[in-house]
């Protein structure tokens, strides 16, 4: 590699989940999808489960192996002495339907974790398998439409109060008061199926007949409860996560704004887009809404039983043109840069940073021409200019000081 080869443009990969929608990241990369498949993620970064490729003069070349082959020149020798990998995975959702209710650990119960299980010899890849990694995985998210997702359970006063005004959770009152939080999630999340369904069949058909004849709106449990039966000709078995609908906080962001999800908070996005950044793992421990593995004890050991206020960030400008979000984590920082014709942006990578364009398009030092939906990578010490003729709109992941 040579020293002036420092900014390449990058391409990552699609994940095609089933939550995922059909249309805004096809559209924002360019891409015809004849097949209707469901686009959900477009991952940049250097997971191994799928690194973004860089065009270089010699083709396409893997992120990940270029930062083996010279991290102190691609990530940087700070970044590299103290994470050993680049530390963050940088991604573009389109929500369609709910994702999984999800807690993440921290870093040191994910290293317990994942020595547990390999000492136990469960396969890494094996579908039951809790920690993929030793690494802990706080999220940032930035709307860039309207989005709505769970996150932490409401104040304890809110939950007792929905407790009293759903009929089919009547019964729960007397034991939340008696034992708390933790006891309630946990004495749900352990009921078996049938009386899941004994409690909750009444409830869900009620919530589909308000839903229909628009008695509810968004922000409230019950709208996203009838959405999980769209287009289903009967109940069936009702997961249990309806339940954490009820419980946790419903919140609504705007283009622009943000919420980070650290370690033991439960969550769930529910639908919009957005801009996510993460530390660079993929350990999850699953409440519910999802094929994939659940275990209970593990989430339970795992959860925040406290109530959350919520706390929207909407950036702070530290340039101008650039909005940086508070991250409470070393891994990674997330900014929002807003290009002119009148306003460049201009810096030099102290990491890898990545950008991805979500509107208009930009010129990087007078000879890399970007597009909606193109994204570039800046390997630490490179300085760089960014212009624009009209309006540009692009997100960079960085890594701190270190």
């Amino acid at each position: 590699m040579e020293t002036n080869d420092k900014i390449f443009k990058l391409k990552g990969k699609v994940f095609h989940y089933t939550w995922g929608g059909y249309e805004f990241l096809p559209a924002l990369l360019g891409v015809n999808n004849i097949d209707h498949k469901p686009f959900a993620e477009y991952w940049m970064g250097a997971h191994p489960l799928a690194p973004s490729e860089l065009i270089t003069r010699d083709g396409m070349v893997s992120l990940y192996s270029f930062i083996k082959e010279d991290p102190d020149q691609v990530i940087s020798e700070k970044v590299f002495n103290r994470f050993g990998e680049l530390p963050y995975l940088f991604k573009v959702l389109d929500v369609k339907n709910i994702l999984s209710i999800q807690v993440h650990p921290d870093k040191e119960e994910a290293e317990k974790g994942f020595e547990r299980e390999e000492a136990a010899g469960i396969p890494i890849n094996a579908p039951y398998r809790n920690y993929k990694d030793k690494n802990h995985k706080p999220e940032m998210l930035v709307a860039l439409s309207e989005f709505w997702l769970l996150h932490g359970f409401k104040e304890s006063s809110v939950i007792e109060k929905t407790l009293e005004e759903v009929p089919e959770f009547n019964v729960l009152l007397p034991f939340f008061r008696r034992e708390g939080l933790k006891a309630l999630y946990r004495f749900v999340m352990e009921m078996e199926q049938p009386e899941i369904n004994y409690m909750l069949t009444n409830l869900i058909k009620r919530e589909i007949r308000r839903k229909n004849d628009q008695e509810l709106s968004r922000d409230m449990p019950g709208w996203w409860v009838a959405k999980l039966f769209d287009n289903k000709n009967e109940i069936g078995d009702i997961d249990k996560a309806v339940f954490s609908i009820y419980f946790f906080n419903i919140v609504h962001l705007q283009p622009g704004e943000g919420a980070f999800q650290g370690a033991g908070i439960p969550h769930a996005y529910m639908e919009g887009q957005c801009v996510e950044l993460m530390a660079n793992s993929d350990n999850v421990l699953r409440a519910g809404l999802t094929p994939k593995h659940i275990d209970v004890p593990e989430l339970m050991k795992h959860t925040l039983f406290e109530s959350i206020v919520p706390d929207i960030l909407t950036g702070k400008e530290i340039l101008p043109g650039e909005k940086i979000y508070h991250c409470p984590a070393a891994d990674f920082g997330i900014a929002k840069i807003d290009i002119t014709a009148s306003v460049a942006y201009s810096s030099r990578a102290s990491s890898l940073e990545i950008f991805v364009t979500v509107d208009g398009g930009a010129l990087v030092n007078n000879t890399l021409v970007l597009k909606r939906g193109e994204a570039f990578a800046v390997f630490a010490g490179a300085s760089y200019t960014i212009e624009a003729s009209g309006n540009c709109t692009m997100f960079k992941a960085f890594v701190p000081a270190v």
